[in-house]
């Protein structure tokens, strides 16, 4: 599982690209080499389809982008479908947290708060002339080999973010705006969690979506949660994973990938300890 705010960052000649702060935008257009990409960022991304499809995969479902889609993709990990039989083109746009919380302090837009609401980890954004004409604008400064100017750069972003915040048509993501506001970061922190405990990734990269050092992260999820995060993780993908047995007719090997086992061994010596049979018995138990 690869960074996708920092592969794209760190590799300018092959994503055209423009960044201000921990801002940035990218068209992408270059295929990766495998049919299914997992990927993970530290940042939000807005994506705006002008040509092609790609489908979205993540915990809570399955987003399927063509044409003139507009999506707000938050923070974590998902799986990106890919698809070779046809050129496609995306912008891509990363904010963080921060940035769209300073850019939403500096308007009186009113966001109505809901306590603990749960969101997807895509929201869809409903198009507009206004949203179209930013994207319009946007594709004219990668015609050109020169770099527009930095505060440019950060007007447009903010920008982008207000122009959707102006929309009340985009009610579930006025809500997320508004949970930045407002949650406390215990909150936040379990949110990122549950979003992401199915995918496989590290103690650290938990820690980066948490925006804490890893000592920290551990410290505080001790603190909140009673119990360390390996332990939490491992609790929460065995039982996910029992559930994929029972309930929705996976093969061992996918309830394991689709739970954040990387070794399908672990994955059944685990599970043994935790509920006393395999997942093969589990599976026939279930099905028989």
């Amino acid at each position: 599982m690869f960074n996708f705010y920092e592969k794209v960052l760190e590799h300018p000649d092959y994503y055209r690209q423009f960044n201000c702060g921990e801002s940035l935008i990218t068209i992408y257009n270059c295929p990766l080499e495998n049919k299914f990409v997992d990927l993970w960022t530290q940042h939000n991304y807005i994506v705006y389809v002008t040509e092609g499809k790609k489908i979205w995969h993540t915990a809570h479902g399955t987003y399927e982008l063509t044409k003139e889609s507009c999506i707000f993709v938050r923070k974590g990990a998902s799986i990106v479908e890919q698809f070779f039989d046809t050129p496609f083109c995306l912008y891509v746009f990363f904010v963080s947290d921060d940035f769209i919380c300073e850019t939403l302090k500096t308007r009186s837009i009113h966001m109505r708060k809901e306590e603990n609401k749960k969101f997807d980890p895509i929201i869809h954004i409903n198009k507009s002339e206004t949203l179209q004409a930013f994207y319009y604008s946007m594709s004219s400064y990668f015609k050109t080999d020169r770099e527009p100017d930095k505060s440019l750069l950060e007007l447009k972003f903010k920008e982008l973010i207000l122009t959707i915040a102006d929309n009340n048509t985009n009610t579930e993501l006025l809500s997320y705006f508004c949970s930045l506001l407002q949650e406390p970061l215990v909150v936040s922190m379990q949110k990122i969690m549950e979003d992401n405990y199915c995918f496989n990734l590290k103690l650290e990269q938990y820690a980066t979506l948490c925006n804490k050092s890893l000592s920290a992260f551990k410290r505080d999820f001790q603190k909140h949660f009673d119990t360390t995060p390996g332990k939490w993780l491992l609790e929460k993908r065995l039982n996910h994973a029992k559930h994929l047995l029972k309930n929705m007719d996976k093969t061992v090997s996918e309830a394991a990938f689709e739970s954040g086992f990387e070794n399908p061994s672990h994955f059944s010596r685990s599970f043994k300890e935790r509920f006393g049979i395999s997942p093969i018995s589990a599976k026939q138990k279930q099905t028989a």
